[in-house]
């Protein structure tokens, strides 16, 4: 499938149902990242592991653990906790040995690569065992300078090479120009039955209210779930809640939504901006959020106004997944998954508005929008936008164009490794 600019190397991996019980003895696919925090990487990790479970495999993980461990285990998954984080050399290449010996004790078929630490210590165990590597390319294709593209190199060297967008796949073609052959675009999935207005009761979204102190006094929500991270936008989003305000609309809060992770002076410079008592009567930073089903639920709207494009814009589709509409920042990942009104023909057929990046003004014009919007308006951009989730990007979508790419790689490299002993013995004979 060509890409949204027509290049024809883009193939998009449709979804299909996917069992490993003609492959014997059943497959074990290791996949190797730093860590299993919170973050569309790790969630994909785990969204993985059932899946490779639930066709007949065995899934290994490979990372210095973190808060989905647990999830990883009680799916039936198995954990290696590993240093692969490091970036320090020295510490990589033992990891090469970890890996390889951890590859050949737990008889590992294929090796997925999901960052690029690891990836560098996980491609040389593949090699040196002759498995198939797979990468996923989650992150930013940076252009420049020459040592990061040197680095960010390792994640277009696999025998399949899968891009989470048609934006990132154009990227990696640009910059890496890996064999059109190897590069799949695989969008990433959400979890549609957990992220389901319906599926939430009023109890979780009440206990959000309680612990975010906030009252049901008739304003719409709008809420920005992301890591707090000067990219993600949640200046950019106070300037436009100030700008909303000064001309006069006050029937609205901003929640802005997720861990700090460390970057405690940028959260400084986020409360310092939300100080203004007028200000804070409708902004608020609530930090981190373990039940996001209920936080979307809780919300009118969701925004994710990202100064930087996203490789994807996971929060675009969790959010539609939710029936609720988006605003986003018209460049990137994001551009694929929303339906505007510039592409659908018109708001009544859309699931979100696009802005102009970076731009406070354009976004606090497009809040106001959407708040103008009829109930019934907002509730039907809603249902467009859950039933463009269903369609195209559901976790069944990408575990099942994922473990696709599995199968034809692990039954091709099981035929070559028979047919080299065949051939062995027949010399030998």
């Amino acid at each position: 499938m060509a890409g949204s600019t027509g290049k024809t190397y883009i193939r998009q991996r449709r979804a299909v149902s996917i069992s490993f019980e003609n492959l014997s003895p059943r497959p074990a696919i290791l996949q190797v990242i730093p860590s299993l925090n919170i973050g569309g990487a790790e969630r994909t990790t785990i969204d993985m592991a059932r899946a490779i479970i639930a066709a007949g495999g065995r899934a290994v993980v490979a990372s210095s653990g973190g808060r989905l461990l647990n999830e990883l285990i009680a799916a039936g998954g198995e954990h290696v906790d590993m240093d692969v984080h490091s970036k320090n050399p020295i510490i990589m290449a033992l990891n090469v040995e970890r890996l390889t010996r951890l590859a050949e004790r737990e008889k590992i078929d294929l090796i997925h690569a999901r960052s690029r630490a690891p990836a560098w210590s996980a491609l040389a165990a593949a090699h040196r065992l002759g498995l198939p590597f797979v990468t996923t390319y989650h992150s930013k294709v940076h252009e420049a300078p020459r040592l990061k593209v040197f680095y960010n190199s390792v994640m277009t060297r696999g025998d399949a090479v899968i891009a989470n967008s048609s934006y990132t796949a154009e990227r990696i073609g640009r910059v890496h120009a890996p064999d059109p052959a190897r590069l799949f675009v695989v969008p990433r999935g959400v979890d549609t039955d957990y992220l389901d207005e319906a599926a939430v009761e009023p109890e979780r979204m009440a206990a959000l209210r309680l612990r975010w102190n906030i009252l049901d006094d008739g304003r719409a929500i709008f809420l920005l779930p992301a890591r707090i991270s000067r990219w993600k936008g949640q200046k950019l989003a106070i300037q436009a809640a100030a700008d909303l305000l000064s001309s006069g609309v006050t029937g609205f809060r901003l929640l802005l939504v997720g861990d700090a992770q460390g970057r405690n002076a940028f959260v400084k410079e986020v409360q310092d901006m939300i100080g203004d008592p007028d200000l804070a009567r409708h902004v608020a930073l609530v930090g981190h959020c373990d039940d996001m089903a209920a936080a979307y639920a809780l919300s009118d709207v969701v925004l994710s106004p990202s100064i930087e494009a996203e490789p994807f814009g996971r929060v675009a589709v969790e959010a539609q997944s939710m029936r609720r509409p988006v605003i986003v920042s018209d460049a990137g990942g994001q551009r694929e998954t929303v339906l505007t009104p510039e592409m659908t023909g018109g708001i009544e057929n859309a699931t979100g508005l696009a802005v102009e990046p970076n731009d406070a003004k354009a976004l606090a014009a497009a809040m106001k929008a959407v708040l103008e919007l009829t109930p019934e308006a907002r509730r039907g951009m809603g249902e467009r936008g859950r039933a463009n989730a269903l369609a195209h990007y559901s976790v069944g979508a990408m575990t099942g164009a994922t473990l696709d790419v599995y199968a034809r790689l692990i039954a091709r490299s099981r035929d070559k490794r028979s047919a080299a002993k065949h051939g062995g013995a027949k010399r030998g004979g």
